[in-house]
């Protein structure tokens, strides 16, 4: 078993903080907290038109990833890429077709697990712009030691010492607005899917499967944390209005 610097098991996930509009001026916003990584998310749009090589026929997403220093670089580039696929996986796009809505990521701070964190922050953000999602989802990063061992949401410093990392996105199909029979894949519950998977460094295939079961078993903690948090706002924001 792997010594963890702050005294975490393998398996255990560093403390989640969550906050919904925290931004005045964005259509939806939110931070996401996981141990000394944040990041901001902020939704614009949905606006008229689409851009070029866009089906105006759907909505359209554009995203926008800025560092806390410096310029964006190819990482950074793929990150945009990323979260832009995870959102069009997860929104309903025949709702406001020829539309574009632009979402700004901010790291705020990068201690590990620096894009599972962006993703879990757009995922609330979106909720808190009103945007038609067919389910929530939630995203994790399972590390591979070089001893074999696997650890959950690592640090920056466990990422650097790592062998090999993936990025997991799994959907969050309890609060699904699908109708219950499309809730399954070839008979499989939908949560047993995956949305986005992105490995860097080698690992086995076999390794890669060990990953993706200790991420769906942890994601059930992180679902229930983000369908608390955005549900306890909620029933703040219907008082404040009462």
């Amino acid at each position: 078993m792997e010594d963890r610097k702050d005294g975490r098991t393998a398996n255990q996930l560093r403390p989640l903080s969550c906050t919904r509009n925290v931004l005045n001026r964005a259509h939806g916003s939110a931070s996401w907290s996981q141990g000394e990584t944040k990041v901001l998310a902020a939704v614009y749009g949905p606006k008229a038109g689409t851009r070029k090589n866009e089906n105006p026929e759907k909505a359209s997403f554009e995203v926008i990833w800025k560092q806390k220093t410096g310029q964006s670089g190819k990482a950074e580039k793929e990150y945009e890429m990323i979260l832009k696929r995870t959102v069009q996986s997860i929104c309903v796009l025949n709702v406001h077709p020829n539309t574009t809505t632009s979402i700004i990521i901010q790291v705020v701070n990068d201690d590990g697990a620096l894009l599972p964190c962006a993703i879990n922050a757009l995922c609330a953000a979106l909720v808190d712009a009103g945007i038609p999602l067919k389910h929530l989802a939630v995203a994790i990063c399972c590390c591979l030691a070089e001893s074999g061992h696997i650890l959950l949401d690592p640090s920056k410093l466990e990422e650097q010492r790592m062998k090999a990392f993936v990025y997991l996105v799994f959907p969050n199909s309890t609060l699904s607005v699908l109708p219950e029979e499309s809730l399954e894949v070839k008979g499989e519950p939908m949560e047993h899917g995956l949305i986005t998977s992105f490995t860097h460094g080698v690992m086995s295939v076999e390794d890669y499967i060990r990953c993706l079961e200790r991420g769906r078993a942890a994601t059930s903690k992180l679902s229930d944390f983000l369908r608390r948090s955005l549900q306890s706002q909620i029933q703040s924001d219907s008082s404040k209005l009462g």
